[in-house]
């Protein structure tokens, strides 16, 4: 998922005080006389704005459980994920200690040289997610090495909807969700400018989207013509879809909006923004899985990209050690069912996936279901831009009355380009 992009300094714990305080402390309980040495470490922590309260409250929890071995003084500052690999690849030597990611970042920040090792407590870290035949290991796996803690597996998407307005037996198909939203003189919304999203039509006609070996290109056959069900035939289904009166485009945004307002009674979104609809629709929240649509007289299942949030190291910090232990403190089950609680991210830790308080939600059962048609995304970055244009165009229904296989060569041709390498830094 691509997310809003910011980047400031919003908490600076100097900790003199803090760092007196705990120094004295170690000192007055050493039995045998001698001084006991407390060690004091810089530690540069990014995450997104959601995440301050938790980043601080769980570094203040893990500080008192080490006092008498280390003081931190530490920083905190805004990056959202989006913009993460981008600014450490920028300046990878001035990367913070501790960073989130989400997990189609990992290839270019690993093949960068700049995420450091799980070297301490690996095996307990993958255990903890289910093992080391999971799709997350397997993220954050190579060579048998791990390079990243697992934090969230949330990044996917689902259908959510007005309880007020749909039976059960209107979720099935995503015809029956327009004519209903259609009906009510409403909308149904999915973000068509998104490849993120638009990957669910073809991902479900079969048409297939893989990042290649070299980890720089992309191979797309979204303009086949002859397969089972052509490129032309998703782009003729997307294109009714956009212009059925029950459909509106919106973004991320605009989905939130659109169903605080009223607008909006259904939505392909993400489980990030669950409070704001469960906050605006009450008992009348719902959500399932995504439903079928119509393709060449078919009813076809949508898929979905399925993603992970992820928490790295620097190959570059001073403090790797002590890194490694805060960050699998931050991801460990007590802090991912709080973060579920604060944010609505969904636990990638099993046993906090399987916690009363994640269970209840419905977005988290959506997400199970969902998950069965969900693939893990790979793609290389020319995918987003090509992918988002098409978008546009069948959202604005082709306008231009361009030549339906044609833009979808077009678009093949832009999605499989090369993208730029990125080298490891001296």
């Amino acid at each position: 998922m691509r997310y809003s992009r910011y980047k400031s300094i919003v908490h600076k714990a100097a900790a003199i005080g803090i760092g007196t305080l705990l120094l004295a402390s170690g000192l007055s309980g050493c039995t045998s006389g001698k001084k006991q040495e407390i060690e004091t470490i810089q530690l540069s922590v990014w995450g997104d704005e959601r995440s301050v309260p938790l980043l601080e409250e769980g570094i203040a929890e893990f500080q008192a459980l080490h006092a008498d071995e280390v003081v931190i003084d530490y920083t905190i500052s805004l990056e959202g994920e989006d913009t993460c690999k981008d600014t450490i690849l920028n300046d990878p030597e001035h990367a913070a200690d501790i960073f989130s990611f989400a997990d189609d970042q990992f290839d270019e920040l690993y093949r960068a040289g700049v995420l450091h090792a799980v070297t301490e407590d690996a095996d307990a870290v993958i255990e903890a997610v289910g093992g080391k035949d999971t799709a997350i290991a397997d993220v954050v796996t190579v060579d048998g090495s791990v390079y990243a803690y697992p934090m969230t597996a949330g990044n996917g998407y689902f259908l959510y909807y007005n309880k007020a307005y749909y039976k059960d037996s209107d979720l099935k198909t995503l015809d029956q969700i327009l004519d209903v939203a259609a009906k009510n003189n409403k909308k149904f919304t999915m973000d068509f400018n998104n490849g993120w999203y638009i990957y669910s039509y073809f991902q479900g006609a079969g048409l297939t989207l893989n990042l290649s070996e070299d980890g720089l290109t992309n191979e797309c056959n979204w303009n086949a013509k002859n397969t089972t069900y052509t490129g032309v035939d998703v782009a003729e289904a997307m294109l009714a879809i956009a212009g059925h009166p029950g459909f509106v485009n919106l973004g991320d945004d605009g989905f939130v909006e659109g169903v605080q307002s009223g607008e909006i009674i259904a939505g392909v979104n993400g489980a990030w923004n669950a409070g704001k609809v469960e906050e605006a629709w009450g008992d009348d929240y719902g959500a399932v899985m995504l439903p079928t649509y119509t393709l060449d007289g078919d009813q076809v299942q949508m898929y979905s990209f399925a993603g992970y949030k992820l928490m790295g190291i620097s190959a570059y910090s001073a403090y790797p050690e002590w890194s490694m232990r805060l960050a699998e403190y931050l991801t460990n089950e007590e802090n991912q069912i709080k973060r579920f609680e604060a944010i609505g991210e969904c636990p990638v830790n099993v046993k906090a996936a399987q916690s009363e308080e994640v269970q209840k939600a419905p977005a988290v059962a959506a997400f199970a279901d969902q998950s069965e048609y969900a693939n893990v995304q790979r793609v290389a970055s020319p995918f987003w831009d090509a992918a988002g244009k098409f978008g546009i165009t069948i959202a604005g229904q082709n306008s231009g009355n361009r030549d339906l296989q044609e833009l979808l060569d077009e678009t093949v041709t832009e999605i499989t380009k090369k993208a730029e390498a990125t080298t490891e830094s001296e």
